[in-house]
């Protein structure tokens, strides 16, 4: 009896074992508190329904990004939001505490993504491409570039272990077009996810309801009231597939790609694991 219930137990903890090795984790990098959620906001939602582990991180800490206040005071607010986002994200969410407008590709900052990286163990890294209007974003690429392959190195940043393989690294979508412009290489449908990411975003009161409409003159437009606040930002955000996501669609999802409305883009990165499409299945097991 004893052996019975010994081998029972033995057998419980060897799936709970295969189960934990099948989670897939994925990190996805931002330059300010709310760039994670707009990139990979959906895709990341659809990865936590399926139990998989997301954590966003973003690189500064928000505090320049408003036009009344700033510093630590700001920053402790957006800080606030991050989290609340996570919550209606289902997702781990980590602000950095770099100045906003004054991030730089130092080695400094390249160990940090480093050190993010490897303890997250990660699977798919995402990140913006380093071609973007904004210096914050821009230096948030290319220090997520040039983590990858390093992430394996054992002498750097050796006061965290090394992964054991390099992961995916992926760019999530823009719309520029020098010097070259957005390829994608996989495209999530996110029709069913989309008002969860709306919700999940407008957490970011400080951003979307007040400094951004204010950047762009549009602050007498933002309605009162959480409703009308969310299909507000619902039809600022809501972005319609190109051609070339079309096509990519296609490929991943067949004749249920026509129908598709709301989809967020992703291209392979040169530098980290080149996968295959059988691959990018089992990382993106949402692509059915």
């Amino acid at each position: 009896m004893k052996k019975l219930l010994i081998s029972s137990i033995l057998i419980v903890l060897s799936f709970f074992v295969v189960a934990q090795e099948q989670k897939l984790n994925i990190i996805v990098f931002g330059a300010h508190p709310d760039d994670c959620d707009i990139d990979a906001g959906g895709t990341s939602i659809l990865f936590s329904k399926l139990g998989h582990n997301v954590k966003f991180v973003s690189l500064t800490n928000g505090d320049a990004g408003h036009q009344e206040m700033g510093g630590g005071e700001l920053a402790r607010i957006r800080m606030a939001e991050a989290q609340e986002a996570g919550k209606r994200f289902g997702v781990t969410y980590t602000v950095l505490d770099n100045h906003d407008g004054e991030l730089m590709p130092t080695l400094e900052n390249r160990l940090k993504v480093i050190r993010e990286i490897r303890k997250w163990n990660a699977d798919v890294v995402i990140a913006p491409r380093p071609n973007d209007y904004h210096p914050d974003h821009r230096y948030t690429g290319i220090l997520v570039q040039d983590a990858a392959y390093m992430v394996i190195v054992p002498n750097v940043a050796p006061d965290v272990p090394p992964l054991k393989k390099n992961p995916v690294f992926i760019y999530s979508e823009d719309g520029f077009q020098k010097p070259n412009p957005f390829d994608p290489d996989i495209a999530v449908i996110i029709d069913e996810v989309y008002d969860q990411k709306i919700y999940a975003m407008a957490a970011h009161k400080s951003q979307f309801f007040e400094w951004l409409p204010w950047t762009s003159g549009a602050l007498d437009k933002v309605p009162e009231g959480e409703k009308a606040r969310l299909e507000y930002l619902a039809n600022w955000r809501l972005n319609t597939p190109n051609e070339k996501t079309r096509a990519c669609l296609k490929k991943w999802y067949g004749d249920k790609a026509a129908s598709a409305t709301r989809v967020e883009g992703f291209e392979i990165c040169e530098y980290g694991k080149q996968p295959a499409d059988e691959e990018i299945k089992r990382l993106f097991p949402m692509l059915k």
